[in-house]
């Protein structure tokens, strides 16, 4: 029998991957439709309500998402947010929606006009593919003036999106993300001082490495003088870190490679016995070359025979799969590969209908060319 344990780490990580391709879904079909939407409603009916379904919440239960939620503001009564989620009937973050094209610099103030009045611990500015979740870790009751967690949903990363998964209706606990909200809005600001410091360092930065490295007095002209030395080998550092971890990279695939190699040497020669390639095979070869050598050049087309299929590769590699021919059963494949590297089996009568499949064989053989 399963474990309790077992299953909800079962559960939580099946819930944590399907988050995350509802995330990348989303990202997709923004690339594809904000040209096509005009208005701010179409933002949202688009884009916004479709996030907040991706964070588990039904958009269409009233006491999850609540549309034009009022936030009385002093003597303005009546005053409505664009969405409050909710938890037990208390709302738990205010969006504030902008149409996709807005500068949401302009808007912060709206938003924090309404937190102030309001018991919601955290409040979301977006236009549908930036997002500013803020909150009052500075002041109590007062939104702070710049968020802990911001991002570009076209762009966003995976530390990102793990941070996003705290707000999932399955997973959302003030505390916890109280927890790391602190850490993340000072790493944020941090962040971007270092950025300011390296492209454009301040007199004081400066004096602090300068100070450490020159043997005498730091004058104004040496200060000028040291203030292009720590540009340049701050640059020079990240540059050479940036091509220490490529090359660490590489080294690893180059292993793999390798590896997988070796062991697919082995498998050939156990299998070597075994296999005999007939006259068919080496006919439909013969026609996969003959379509291909429109592009490149048909010597680097090779034929791996087994058992139970042929493949067809590029430059000799297994891990260049063209496509695959089932000849020696019943009935007769070609096997095409599409662009997730899926198999695709297709029925044939007859070796001359593999030329119907010309496109998509062309099509991986680009994809194999540029990868």
């Amino acid at each position: 029998m399963l474990s309790y344990e077992y299953f909800y780490t079962f559960v939580e990580n099946y819930l944590a991957m399907d988050f995350k391709d509802s995330i990348k879904q989303l990202s997709d079909r923004i690339h594809k439709l904000k040209d096509q939407l005009q208005t701010e409603e179409a933002t949202k009916n688009a884009f916004i309500m479709p996030f907040l379904q991706a964070l588990g919440y039904d958009v269409f239960n009233p006491n999850e998402i609540t549309p034009e939620y009022t936030t009385d503001i002093g003597t303005k009564k009546g005053e409505k947010i664009d969405y409050a989620i909710l938890k037990d009937g208390i709302p738990i973050v205010l969006v504030e929606c902008k149409h996709w094209a807005e500068n949401l610099n302009l808007h912060d103030n709206q938003l924090l006009r309404y937190f102030h009045v309001s018991k919601a611990k955290f409040g979301l500015l977006t236009n549908g593919i930036l997002y500013k979740f803020y909150s009052d870790l500075v002041e109590p009751n007062k939104m702070d003036e710049k968020p802990f967690l911001e991002f570009n949903i076209t762009e966003i990363k995976d530390n990102q999106i793990e941070e996003l998964k705290k707000f999932h209706k399955s997973y959302f606990d003030v505390a916890s993300i109280f927890e790391t909200a602190s850490e993340l809005k000072y790493m944020n600001e941090l962040k971007q001082l270092l950025h300011t410091e390296l492209t454009n360092p301040t007199p004081e930065f400066v004096r602090h490495f300068a100070k450490q490295v020159y043997p005498s007095k730091v004058t104004e002209k040496v200060l000028e003088q040291f203030t292009n030395l720590v540009k340049k080998s701050a640059q020079t550092y990240i540059s050479d870190l940036y091509t220490e971890r490529l090359k660490t990279a590489i080294a690893k695939e180059e292993e793999t490679e390798k590896k997988d190699a070796v062991e697919t040497t082995q498998v050939v020669k156990a299998e070597e016995n075994k296999v005999v390639t007939t006259d068919e095979e080496i006919e439909a070869f013969s026609i996969v070359k003959a379509i291909i050598r429109q592009n490149i050049d048909p010597s680097r087309i090779f034929i791996r025979d087994a058992q139970t299929y042929c493949s067809i590769i590029l430059d000799d590699n297994n891990r260049k799969t063209i496509c695959r021919l089932y000849l020696n059963g019943g009935k007769k494949y070609l096997a095409t590969i599409d662009e997730n590297k899926k198999e695709i089996k297709n029925e044939i009568s007859n070796l001359n209908d593999i030329f119907k499949f010309s496109e998509p064989i062309l099509k991986t053989v680009d994809s194999l060319i540029k990868s």
